[in-house]
């Protein structure tokens, strides 16, 4: 209670909804908002409009405690799916970017999702080059270079690949390519929020 008065008086309001924070981080509303949405071999929070304040302050914001919150429910829909996974890995970031902001919010998700599933985290990918970012229309993977992520080591079994958010979907399709070519039998998606619910279809 004192640390969401501390951060009301601070000028930080509820990243979910604006409103008054009466607990730290995320107030009381939102947080019983929580919960895991399951379609096809991916796993969500809800719609980028709903969550998309929440993505921001981790991605943004430095609000490094929301990745432990947003876990949870992700990690709780893993379980409920029954997926055995083998590990779990973050969409990466490139290098300069990584350099400039301190930290890869995927990847910090991630590793959250992994110790509450107790599976290992690796760092399975590397970006090798920049893309724009993907609209919501006109998704498909020939807009995006194939070798937009390498490799960076061998995997076996399913997997589990984090990002914060599928926009359209090419992105998160081509990492889940260069996470098949280093191994993986199947790759499975968790995601805070989505821009576009038809992106989900291509991973059924």
């Amino acid at each position: 209670m004192l640390w969401g008065l501390l951060e009301e008086l601070l000028g930080h309001a509820c990243p979910g909804c604006g409103g008054r924070l009466d607990v730290l981080l995320l107030c009381a509303s939102c947080r019983a908002e929580l919960r895991a949405f399951a379609r096809g071999e991916t796993v969500y929070l809800g719609p980028y409009g709903r969550w998309g304040g929440v993505v921001r302050a981790l991605k943004y914001g430095r609000r490094f405690g929301l990745a432990p919150l947003l876990a949870r429910p992700l990690a709780e829909g893993v379980l409920a799916q029954g997926w055995a996974l083998g590990g779990v890995a973050a969409v990466p970031t490139l290098l300069p970017r990584l350099l400039l902001r301190g930290y890869n919010p995927p990847e910090l998700l991630a590793r959250e999702v992994a110790r509450l599933l107790g599976l290992p985290y690796r760092r399975v990918l590397r970006r090798v080059r920049y893309a724009p970012g993907q609209p919501l229309r006109g998704r498909g993977r020939g807009r995006l270079p194939g070798d937009l992520f390498a490799p960076l080591g061998r995997v076996e079994g399913a997997w589990l690949l984090v990002d914060d958010v599928l926009t359209s979907g090419a992105t998160f399709l081509r990492a889940k390519e260069a996470l098949l070519r280093a191994g993986a039998s199947r790759v499975h998606g968790a995601f805070i929020a989505v821009k576009d619910p038809g992106a989900l279809g291509p991973y059924r």
